[in-house]
């Protein structure tokens, strides 16, 4: 081990595994490094060590997360490491000396750092980016792989991603871009990782002696078979067919005794993973009201997990989180049921809770004394919570359009957190017994523990006069080929060029390549089109540079909306309301209509919606897809929001959880802020509807969303 490295790993108090060590050292050596390896296996020691390096080099490294909630979670670490005069952190809502030696902030703060040419980029040595596959997310996956492209030769990229069959195309992409890579690959767990399939209160092993499937599950599902069999030759009402391709299907035809027995009921699976030390928990459920549901469960049930020291501390960490809000805002949360649940060990994690419920039942976690949390999916993807052990209750989900198998790499995802490295010897997946489940099939899904990282990339408005503003439009478009996507649509034509010489039978069919250089030509003579480029597309012009300061998926509506003074005479709420149908997206499960909150608003977005219908025309006859309508979904309530109304009265007339809510209202204020930036004509109004809409709920923990 180098001495550089053998002075920061004395900080540690574990050794570093061959791993961590291989790639600190090619960080040191001045390389990029990609760093691929299983959830929980200490990537980001990798990370740390940049920071490590620039503290002892007198340079900078900027900590890049995808969520602000992980951006925290960090900052904290290092505090605690290089003390809090060293470390900054830039969410965007937060700003703690920005100007530090190390610096933790979300991968959207980088980017625009880079198009703004910020000073504080001077002196910048180091990127970690952190969960980079997530530029797999077709949201905000572009980010990463605009940082990546953009950023100074100079500075050494530390990539860190979860464990991906691709890996080698990416870190090759990344030699391309970055020049010299380290490749650092593991594929072992820290903390091995066992299978098991529940039925009704017996755990089996998914396993048994080497690869072989147990074959008392296989004979289980034989029996269930028959059962299923006889039980549907017999006359029955009521719907047929499964959910799902048929796997791992839960079957909604005539159950017999044996199906109806062999499905575990909640509170017996909690308690038969009490009696095996399997606590604490994640016990996942696709859904946010089967999670609440499931809470709710365990408490009818009797069944409490903590203690009555552990019952105090939970109660203070509830407290302690919900301080700052009111007594009615309190009762319209039904915080007492979530104390009642939480203080018993129990609680539910979901993208509809409240962020300061959801911030205590992360704390109460991480310390051991929450022993199960019901969630969704999304926890799998967010901050460090490890578990003893994961609970799949299905592994079928709904998708937004049809009901589908999860994917291997969905599957990893979530039993990863089982097994918390420096406190278990080993962890353990549980999957619940459902009608029609074949344990082959999950057996062949618990062995594939990789699944491969697509780029999401494409070009954008903003992205484009941001490229143009920075580089030039020649060398914007000479950058854009450089993303991954390009390079992924490039190996995918070159493995059709090698299939069909060797089949000459088939006849050939203008694959195309320089996708993305096609789309950002199209999105050049667009934006010519409308004025926000000059001198043929080569320069932006001055409704560009207010273009540039807009981040969204309506970003070309938006700055069009501004230029014909849409906004203009609105107040503050009125602003709000409009703005909120630029950047709301419905969740497809709401049948109330809704309407604009008053005569102002609904003369603004019926202007709105016809500078979008223009907006699409012009991109149609560019061969570009339209932009998404318009959503005015949440234009009632943070109008109301904003005007004073109570939070009870606004989530009981608009269908929305609390933790939709303010994540919602937060996206308008985010928004609200974007034009406050980009037109001083606005800037008065927008702040003042800011300051309207963060108020109670909203401004609580408001960095932690």
């Amino acid at each position: 081990m180098i001495p550089e490295l053998a002075e920061f790993a004395a900080g540690y108090s574990f050794g570093l595994d061959d791993f961590q060590v291989a790639a600190c050292e090619e960080v040191c050596a001045g390389k990029a490094v990609l760093v691929a390896a299983p959830t929980g296996a200490g990537k980001t020691v990798v990370g740390e060590f940049a920071a490590h390096l620039a503290m002892e080099s007198g340079r900078k490294c900027f900590y890049t997360t995808p969520i602000k909630a992980l951006s925290n979670q960090k900052y904290h670490d290092l505090c605690a490491r290089h003390g809090e005069e060293n470390v900054g952190l830039l969410t965007g809502d937060t700003s703690v000396n920005g100007a530090a030696r190390v610096v933790v902030m979300t991968t959207e703060v980088l980017r625009n750092m880079i198009y703004a040419k910020s000073p504080t980029l001077n002196s910048l040595g180091y990127v970690v980016l952190d969960e980079v596959h997530y530029l797999a997310d077709r949201f905000r996956g572009a980010v990463w792989e605009e940082v990546i492209i953009t950023l100074a030769q100079s500075v050494q990229v530390i990539a860190l991603s979860a464990t991906v069959s691709n890996a080698e195309e990416f870190g090759a992409w990344l030699g391309e871009v970055r020049g010299d890579v380290a490749v650092v690959l593991s594929e072992r767990r820290p903390v091995p990782l066992f299978q098991h399939v529940l039925a009704q209160r017996t755990l089996y092993d998914l396993f048994a002696d080497g690869a072989d499937v147990n074959p008392q599950l296989v004979q289980l599902a034989k029996q269930e078979s028959r059962e299923l069999r006889n039980d549907a030759r017999r006359p029955r009402h009521g719907r047929r067919g499964n959910y799902g391709s048929g796997r791992y299907a839960v079957s909604a035809r005539g159950r017999g005794d044996t199906a109806k027995k062999l499905v575990p009921r909640r509170d017996f699976t909690v308690e038969k993973l009490q009696e095996a030390r399997l606590l604490p928990a994640i016990y996942f459920i696709f859904s946010r009201a089967g999670c609440d549901a499931a809470v709710g469960h365990i408490m009818k049930s009797g069944l409490r997990l903590a203690n009555r020291a552990e019952a105090a501390e939970l109660a203070e960490i509830a407290d302690r989180h919900t301080q700052s809000l009111g007594s009615a805002d309190l009762a319209a949360l039904d915080f007492a049921e979530f104390r009642d649940a939480f203080v018993s060990g129990v609680a539910a994690h979901h993208a509809g809770l409240l962020p300061a419920f959801k911030a205590a039942v992360e704390e109460g976690f991480a310390k051991g004394l929450v022993k199960v949390v019901f969630a969704t999916e999304t926890l799998a993807l967010g901050i460090n919570m490890p578990a003893k052990s994961v609970v799949l209750e299905k592994l079928v989900k709904y998708n937004g359009e049809s009901h589908v198998d999860i994917t291997a790499g969905e599957y990893t995802q979530l039993t990863g957190r089982a097994g918390r490295r420096g406190i278990d010897v080993e962890g353990h997946a549980v999957v619940a017994w459902q009608p029609g489940l074949d344990p082959r099939a999950v057996a062949a899904l618990a062995s594939r523990r990789t699944y491969p990282l697509r780029s999401s990339f494409k070009p954008t408005y903003n992205m484009a006069v941001n490229l143009v503003a920075t580089v030039g439009r020649e060398r914007a478009r000479e950058l854009l080929q450089q993303s991954f996507a390009q390079y992924q649509a490039d190996n995918a034509l070159a493995r059709y060029s090698r299939n069909t010489r060797r089949q000459p039978q088939r006849p050939a069919s203008r694959p195309r390549t320089n996708t993305i250089a096609v789309r950002f030509d199209r999105i050049c003579l667009v934006l010519e089109a409308f004025g926000y480029l000059a001198e043929g597309g080569r320069a932006v012009a001055e409704p560009g540079r207010m273009l540039a300061r807009i981040y969204s998926e309506l970003d070309l509506v938006t700055a069009e909306c501004v230029r014909a003074g849409v906004f203009a005479g609105l107040s503050g709420p009125q602003l709000a309301a409009v703005v909120s149908t630029l950047v709301y997206e419905s969740r497809g499960d709401s049948r109330t209509p809704r309407r604009m909150p008053d005569r102002a608003s609904e003369k603004a977005q019926s202007a709105l919606r016809g500078i979008w219908r223009e907006a699409g025309l012009v991109e149609r006859d560019h061969r570009l897809p339209a932009a998404p309508e318009p959503d005015i979904g949440f234009a009632e309530a943070v109008f109301d929001w904003a005007s004073g109304r109570p939070l009870g009265e606004i989530l009981a007339d608009n269908e929305l959880t609390a933790g939709d809510f303010v994540r919602n209202a937060r996206q308008v204020v985010d928004a609200l802020g974007q034009l406050a930036s980009a037109d001083s004509r606005l800037r008065d109004v927008a702040r003042e509807a800011m300051a309207m809409i963060r108020r109670g709920v909203v401004d609580v923990d408001f960095s932690e969303d």
